[in-house]
């Protein structure tokens, strides 16, 4: 018995043409992946962004509604938009929620613990404030990096369909990885949704999820060398059926 596959159901073979570490696993990837806050300014060659992005939309996607829409920017259009940033560094009114309300434990101090950490490690301290916001500000620049991807999706989605992006992004970052290369997801960007639409052109019906800095990590920087913490599995998991 022959299987028959539509056209819309064929699969060509992924080529990749690897720029990092040819012998990296997933397992490595997956380690070396932290949020860089410290970028060289070398710029990725353009045919090795695309292709982290095309290669990502193998990512799950269900009922393969593939709901990314991405857009990549570097050179002059990257500078247009962080001039425009700059001007306006409160912000506006963001797509979401990035953190509920009123956050709660243990939620609210692994953030904290988090928060200091950072700041601890190129040695602002919490009186600080003046230096807190500069940081804070490099969001915007997006830690000197040369490339910034912005993700979106159509607002009608729904929770699965979030889930769905956030994997695609995730795919994107440990691609990167093995090529290599560095990346930083920021949903800090969801405080410009005005802006992101108007540099970018995206339609009504889309909006902004996060960004993302990539390029290559500058490892002479402090902040780079710290790593956020993780809690033991024993306090979020639970094993059955071994026993």
């Amino acid at each position: 018995m022959t299987l028959r596959t539509s056209a819309s159901q064929a699969v060509a073979p992924v080529k990749v043409q690897r720029t990092g570490d040819e012998g990296m696993n997933v397992s490595e990837a997956v380690g070396r992946r932290i949020s860089v806050r410290a970028f060289k300014p070398e710029t990725p060659p353009k045919a090795v962004v695309q292709e982290i992005l095309e290669a990502a939309a193998r990512a799950p996607s269900g009922g393969n509604l593939q709901p990314w829409r991405v857009y990549a920017l570097s050179g002059p259009a990257l500078a247009e938009l962080k001039a425009k940033v700059a001007a306006n560094p409160i912000g506006e009114t963001p797509e979401y929620d990035v953190y509920p309300p009123n956050l709660w434990d243990p939620f609210r101090t692994r953030r904290f613990v988090n928060g200091e950490d950072l700041y601890a490690s190129i040695s602002i301290p919490r009186e600080d404030k003046p230096a807190r916001l500069r940081q804070l500000a490099r969001n915007g620049e997006l830690f000197g990096a040369p490339v910034g991807l912005f993700f979106c999706l159509d607002r009608k989605l729904g929770p699965p369909q979030w889930s769905d992006l956030g994997m695609y992004m995730q795919t994107v970052m440990l691609l990167a990885t093995e090529r290599g290369l560095d990346t930083c997801a920021q949903e800090y960007w969801a405080r410009y949704p005005k802006t992101l639409a108007e540099v970018l052109g995206f339609p009504d019906d889309h909006m902004i999820f996060s960004g993302m800095a990539l390029g290559w990590r500058d490892d002479t920087h402090a902040i780079n060398g710290w790593r956020s913490a993780r809690d033991p599995f024993d306090t979020w998991a639970e094993l059955r059926g071994w026993d």
